[in-house]
């Protein structure tokens, strides 16, 4: 018989979890995991698929899972995508793929993205090394970025039969999944680093310290060093502010800045001496999911944390689950709120967020009531620390060392609508480089569409049979 509810997820408790980085969510055990996917309906016209921006065959891996059939499972995955235990953890199913779910409609969804992950992470221990292409069809291809969009595209390129080279400014490969995303959330060393180099086992080459439009640049890829194509996946990392008064103060930083130190340079652990300041009482400005991030990193850090957001609740654009979790680990929340100014003291550290009470009025172009300010309801709250967490907006070095490369005024480039194709002839573009600040997923299935552009652009220009007539 079919149960109504989901099977709960085992998590570390609230008030143990507040005070270290260790991943919150423990994920299902075997038998767990088949009794959640026994649930599943098996739909004839599964919606859920369509809902997948990688377009997983769910209702396949998830049956294999029912069977006991795990490697069955973690190939099904494999067809679409490659980072199983990543997506599993941090994508937003619940508007995606259990959103939905049939199950549902009348009962709890089935719990897709803890399947997902389960399958991640037991391939890690149980499959062998991924296979390497058969056959190398002598194009190369250059990716500059190595986050879920460029992993993507890289590893799709690679089965096709290119040689792929990824670029990576950073130290360390993987994008705004080693340094936007905390431990708690997404382990670095267990998780992250797996299933790169599972990509890097594919034959994928990944070059760090190489940023390109300073140590090169697109053109000099293409007609110096022979690259076919070039696949643009660098990102938004350049952190908006509100520009209000006393924004440059000591103590007001951006939550990229707050998230890199902590995530990428390990602040949080004893062994690294990477700087990171908090001080006792921070506020975190902004509701979606880097602010949920910082203000979590903050209170594992020791201070006394407020998120403070412009809209009411309804409104966050955060993931439930990650808001309670917040609310559970003892968060504040000061909704209908926006700071105005911050105040500094005599040695220009925060002392204080100057904020306003707000009121919702009529829907934006968001589709949410827009807030408006209350006149005279303007309030102090005390702090030492202020982190904004306003979204971001791709990095202009590219795009500025790139002649041709057209971008809007947001300054993301300008792409046609499905492929990625840019202004520039062979050079392509999919991700937050494109969109702005959006989810790893919705990366991931840009990037995928952005490979098969590729692959018919390269073989069109070489008049040979693409990959998808084969």
């Amino acid at each position: 018989m079919i149960t109504n509810k989901r099977i709960p997820v085992r998590e570390q408790k609230p008030e143990i979890r507040r005070n270290n980085f260790n991943e919150v969510c423990l994920g299902y055990t075997k038998d767990e995991a088949i009794a959640e996917a026994s649930r599943c309906l098996n739909c004839k016209k599964p919606l859920c698929i369509t809902q997948c921006p990688v377009n997983i065959n769910i209702p396949d891996f998830i049956q294999h899972i029912k069977n006991s059939e795990f490697e069955l499972a973690a190939k099904s995955i494999a067809r679409a995508s490659l980072l199983p235990a990543i997506c599993g953890r941090v994508c937003p199913q619940e508007t995606q793929c259990e959103g939905q779910c049939i199950m549902g409609k009348k009962n709890d969804a089935i719990a897709i993205g803890k399947l997902e992950r389960f399958i991640g992470d037991w391939s890690s221990e149980h499959l062998p090394t991924p296979e390497l292409p058969k056959i190398q069809n002598g194009h190369k291809v250059a990716v500059i970025g190595s986050g879920p969009a460029g992993l993507t595209c890289a590893a799709d390129l690679s089965r096709m039969g290119y040689s792929v080279t990824v670029f990576e400014a950073l130290h360390k490969a993987g994008g705004v999944l080693v340094y936007g995303i905390p431990e708690f959330r997404l382990p670095k060393d267990t998780v992250v680093a797996h299933e790169i180099e599972n990509i890097r086992k594919m034959g994928v080459k990944i070059v760090t310290d190489a940023v390109i439009g300073k140590a090169g640049s697109i053109d000099e890829l293409m007609n110096k060093e022979g690259y076919d194509a070039v696949f643009i996946a660098s990102g938004a990392g350049l952190p908006k502010f509100m520009n209000i008064p006393g924004e440059n103060l000591n103590g007001v930083l951006s939550a990229n800045e707050f998230l890199t130190r902590i995530n990428l340079m390990k602040a949080y652990n004893d062994d690294y001496d990477t700087p990171v300041k908090t001080g006792k009482k921070v506020a975190v400005v902004g509701g979606g999911n880097v602010a949920i991030d910082s203000a979590r990193a903050a209170l594992r850090l020791g201070a006394e944390v407020t998120i403070v957001y412009r809209r009411s609740e309804n409104e966050l654009p955060a993931r439930k689950e990650e808001v309670n979790h917040a609310k559970e680990e003892g968060i504040q929340f000061r909704f209908l709120t926006n700071p105005v100014a911050v105040i500094g003291n005599e040695k220009g550290w925060v002392k204080s967020l100057k904020c306003i009470q707000m009121k919702l009025g009529e829907p934006d172009a968001s589709g949410r009531r827009r807030p408006v300010e209350i006149p005279g309801s303007e309030f102090l709250m005390d702090e030492d620390t202020v982190i904004m967490a306003l979204g971001t907006s791709p990095n202009p070095l590219i795009s500025s060392t790139t002649p041709g490369l057209e971008v809007n005024k947001h300054g993301c480039i300008n792409t046609l609508e499905d492929n990625g194709l840019t202004s520039r002839e062979g050079v392509f573009a999919a991700g937050d480089a494109v969109t702005g600040s959006a989810t790893v997923i919705l990366a991931m299935g840009a990037a995928r569409k952005s490979a098969v552009a590729i692959d018919h652009y390269i073989r069109t220009k070489y008049n040979e049979q693409t990959h998808e007539d084969k």
